[in-house]
């Protein structure tokens, strides 16, 4: 078995280069607080504040949609034939 080095300037990837990968394919969903909410989502209306939210990520971070179910942010990124992937 053979062991490749991934930290090589052959191998390195620039920041917008990682960003972009699984873009189209991969999302993830975020619990957040209502009070986070306006960070990624400038356009959402005022909201009580501590509510439990759903956001649905693109693969870059990228919102594509607040919810108050993390149900509804697997079913939508099912519908968009996006895998989901959890963060540790």
């Amino acid at each position: 078995m053979s062991t490749q080095n991934v930290n090589t300037p052959e191998t390195r990837l620039d920041p917008r280069a990682f960003a972009a990968l699984g873009e189209g394919q991969i999302a993830y969903v975020k619990p957040m607080r209502s009070d986070e909410v306006k960070r990624l989502f400038p356009q959402a209306p005022d909201l009580a504040p501590d509510l439990e939210l759903f956001a649905l990520l693109s693969a870059s971070g990228t919102p594509i949609l607040l919810t108050d179910s993390r149900d509804a942010a697997l079913a939508n990124a099912w519908a968009q034939d996006l895998r989901t992937v959890g963060l540790n």
